[in-house]
């Protein structure tokens, strides 16, 4: 696909680099536009809650998603801070024997955890706009993934201001301010720096957060960009 196309857009410097190194082509850098609509929660305040809360969510077991291990870390982690929680949220189809996504060793390991108490498991189909609400009520919300670029669910956290913990496999840093660990694919999990950005986050409870106005302005110069290299093209 890259070879083929006649432009290419990509929203970090250091995607544009790799596609330099690997195909030489250029890459035109443009920032990925909000997710939140500004009508539903970007412009509201978040929730005022006690206690900080560690979100992951499985989905539906995407092929980059390396959920035991992390989850594993973060049981660890959140059990020695003071008013902590981890809440794992997963799709049903993960525990239904008839769908393709079914892992019962994992839904096996979860619910022991969540039987000990290190964590609330949440077992329910996908969101629609209850998604936004789930952030919001997240201080931290950890990306479990060993192999990837570039996320939609880090900008949806950005619009709401939760803080994410990325890792450090792709180009998540570069995409939105995020707090970053060891994960590949190559070199596993890297626990240490895992738990590590959890205590960062517990420590200083990040506020990054994109206004309604960066992103309105945002979202008309990557929208201007767009028109003129389809023009360009056509």
């Amino acid at each position: 696909m890259v070879p083929a196309a006649d432009r290419l857009i990509t929203p970090t410097p250091g995607a544009a680099a790799e596609i330099a190194a690997r195909w030489n082509r250029t890459a035109t850098v443009l920032p990925h536009p909000h997710v939140v609509e500004p009508s539903l929660l970007i412009a509201r305040p978040r929730p005022h809650r006690d206690g900080f809360r560690v979100g992951v969510h499985a989905k539906s077991l995407r092929a980059n998603m390396a959920v035991p291990p992390v989850v594993r870390v973060l049981a660890e982690t959140v059990a020695g801070l003071d008013g902590a929680e981890l809440v794992v949220n997963i799709h049903r189809e993960v525990d239904d024997p008839a769908a393709h996504a079914h892992d019962p060793a994992l839904m096996a390991e979860l619910r022991k955890l969540a039987d000990r108490g290190a964590l609330t498991l949440r077992v329910h189909d996908y969101f629609d706009d209850q998604l936004w609400e789930y952030l919001s009520g997240l201080d931290l919300s950890v990306l479990p993934y060993s192999f990837g670029t570039h996320s939609g669910w880090l900008e949806g956290c950005h619009d709401l201001g939760t803080a994410v913990a990325a890792p450090d496999c792709g180009h998540y840093a570069q995409q939105r301010p995020c707090l970053t660990y060891g994960h590949s694919q190559r070199g596993g999990l890297d626990a240490a720096s895992l738990d590590e950005a959890v205590r960062e986050a517990y420590r200083t409870r990040p506020a990054w957060r994109a206004s309604t106005g960066d992103r309105a302005a945002e979202r008309t110069r990557v929208a201007a960009a767009h028109r003129e290299i389809y023009g360009e093209l056509l």
